[in-house]
């Protein structure tokens, strides 16, 4: 591990969304290990306290002017990258989501070095900052040449990595260095009075969450559920909010098990929901990494997924659950009977946990602590 203690500028988006939570867990792992860190984005992330005296919020203010249509969050972005490594003595600037914060870091990195200042900056690629955002014509040149100017860059997954290569002109090193989960909160809970609420009947409970957009494919959800429904009885928690909830709530009221699903919308404890779920359900057409899927093998709960994008380096097909080709709900179905086999279920929950184990933040900071030390030793 890294002994030196870093003074760390992370650069995030705030909301509920996974480079988001990501970025904000990870500096939160690093205050604890007395690393300095400080936060710089236009509000505050959902996940971040103040009870750690390491903790720093730097908000950037971007006002509109009668001039411009948007306000130039990236120009406000970077000056306040500026300000902060200047007045705070940053060492290193970690942005997560190659857009535009690797654009603005770099220009940060520039007005700091006509200043006689060097800041290392590593740009960490969370997943559709490249296969859906970078790959559009008119931002590729700006996040190519982001990536081959930042001082270390990192991916979530191997797969994420394979396909920078693919998209892009990238001439960098990519060091991947997986997503990850706090196993003391993420774990299961005694929760049976809420399990004897939702299943009094002793129901399988399957669980989905997302942010219910058109890539987590929330329809096959509720057709794998009916599917089920029809073989052994069972209830369907869906937490999360988007664009696909209307669709999804219309079908199960078409399929007349609108009674046996709920829809929960956005819950900050998901872990408790995890804690008494059986199956946890994720048919995406792609994913980086899978970090909702993450989170409910933490809580003993194995998985249905696709085989696309990172979730194969995470979901291991036949052991901590299944993996299915995109939109084969016939195969996803016969997968999800099969572990919900009461013969069956406590191996997959238990592989489920010893999977998840593996990725616990007290196995993964070590990999960003010693690389941000290299980035450091490389530009000195």
């Amino acid at each position: 591990m890294a002994s030196k203690k870093i003074k760390i500028g992370i650069v995030c988006y705030p909301t509920f969304g996974g480079s988001g939570v990501v970025a904000t867990e990870l500096g939160k792992a690093l205050a604890k290990h007395d690393h300095k860190v400080h936060f710089i984005t236009y509000s505050q992330p959902s996940r971040l306290d103040f009870l750690n005296e390491n903790l720093f919020y730097h908000e950037v203010d971007f006002r509109s002017y009668p001039l411009f249509e948007y306000p130039p969050y990236e120009l406000a972005l970077a000056s306040k990258m500026v300000s902060v490594v200047k007045n705070e003595g940053l060492d290193l600037l970690h942005v997560h989501y190659a857009i535009p914060h690797a654009s603005a870091a770099y220009m940060a990195k520039q007005i700091l070095k006509s200043q006689g200042i060097t800041i290392p900056v590593v740009t960490t690629l969370h997943g559709t900052d490249i296969t859906l955002v970078g790959k559009d014509a008119s931002y590729e040149p700006v996040v190519t040449f982001s990536i081959n100017q930042s001082d270390g860059v990192t991916a979530v997954s191997h797969d994420l990595k394979k396909q920078t290569y693919e998209f892009f002109n990238i001439t960098n090193e990519i060091e991947v260095i997986p997503n990850f989960i706090d196993l003391k909160k993420f774990k299961k809970q005694k929760k049976d009075h809420f399990k004897k609420a939702i299943c009094p009947n002793g129901e399988m409970l399957i669980v989905h969450t997302s942010n219910f957009r058109k890539v987590k494919r929330i329809g096959d959800i509720i057709q794998i559920f009916n599917n089920i429904h029809q073989q052994m009885p069972s209830k369907l928690l869906m937490i999360g909010d988007g664009p696909e909830r209307a669709k999804a709530e219309k079908l199960s009221k078409e399929l007349g098990i609108e009674h046996d699903i709920r829809f929960l919308g956005k819950l900050e404890a998901v872990e408790e929901v995890l804690s008494v779920a059986d199956l946890f359900l994720m048919p995406s057409e792609k994913e980086s990494f899978g970090l909702a899927a993450l989170e409910a093998m933490a809580c003993e709960v194995p998985v249905i997924s696709s085989n696309t994008g990172g979730i194969p380096e995470l979901n291991i097909h036949g052991v901590t659950g299944f993996l299915s080709n995109v939109g084969d709900v016939e195969d996803m179905t016969k997968n999800a009977l099969y572990i919900l086999d009461k013969d069956n279920l406590p191996t997959f929950k238990a592989n489920a946990l010893s999977q998840a184990k593996k990725f616990d933040i007290a196995n993964i900071l070590p990999l960003y602590e010693n690389y941000y030390q290299k980035v450091i030793d490389l530009k000195m």
